[in-house]
């Protein structure tokens, strides 16, 4: 029986075993989808190889950059974007894939108006940089936000209603706000937020968080990262099962 696996640390709220479950029940696909919960990525080369049948992974939070040095190869899309979150076992070779810019994108693209040119990407980790990619083929200029800020980024602290009154697209990258910590949420001057901002939280449980009610209260357009996340499982899928 053919097997695949999702890669992570403290995984097991995690939406892709049970998407897979359900899709290999309904279109009758004979495999297993297994949670490979790792306290680190040291094991991760002999775990592999220990695996009979392996045929694809998918990597999640914290490992989605962690994981390239344990990989054969990078396809040029992953490796310009710096992430890796589908990983194809081929001959037993690893090669690593992202496809969480592509459900970003497809994701997105519906939901712009004329004023998100510019846009704030809160966080600096794995999902941030397919975040950050997909937005500058859509053309779009961003800004990171980070509590720990590189040159070019921007600190919670320097939000301020200006910022705000030019980026009208704010995307979440960071786990705030997901089950069970559901009171949490980026540290931004919500009482600056209105109609004309679109508010997108790469988070899917809960699917209102903090981060967007805050945003619905102001008028914002608002969206979560479920659409994301069967886009991206999607694209993992052809990417397993092509020839």
């Amino acid at each position: 029986m053919d097997k695949y696996g999702l890669v992570g640390k403290n995984i097991s709220y995690s939406f892709s075993k049970s998407y897979f479950e359900k899709k290999f029940a309904a279109e009758e696909i004979h495999a297993r989808y297994q949670n490979f919960d790792l306290p680190s990525l040291a094991d991760f080369r002999e775990i592999v190889a220990h695996e009979k049948n392996l045929k694809g992974l998918n990597v999640t939070i914290p490992y989605k950059q962690a994981i390239l040095p344990f990989l054969d190869q990078l396809d040029e899309q992953a490796a310009k974007i710096g992430a890796v979150n589908t990983i194809q076992v081929k001959n037993k070779k690893l090669v690593g894939y992202n496809t969480d810019c592509f459900g970003f994108m497809k994701s997105l693209f519906p939901l712009l108006e004329k004023q998100h040119t510019e846009a704030l990407i809160l966080g600096t980790g794995g999902a941030s940089k397919a975040v950050a990619h997909a937005l500058r083929s859509l053309g779009i200029e961003y800004k990171f936000v980070s509590r720990n800020p590189s040159k070019n980024d921007l600190s919670y602290d320097q939000i301020t209603k200006e910022v705000l009154e030019k980026h009208f697209l704010i995307v979440n990258c960071t786990p705030l706000g997901t089950h069970p910590n559901l009171d949490e949420a980026p540290a931004l001057p919500y009482e600056f937020l209105d109609h004309r901002h679109l508010l997108y939280d790469l988070v899917y449980n809960p699917p209102l968080t903090t981060f967007l009610a805050n945003g619905k209260v102001k008028g914002c357009k608002i969206y979560n990262g479920q659409k994301m996340l069967e886009y991206q499982a999607e694209r993992s899928w052809e990417i397993w099962n092509e020839d």
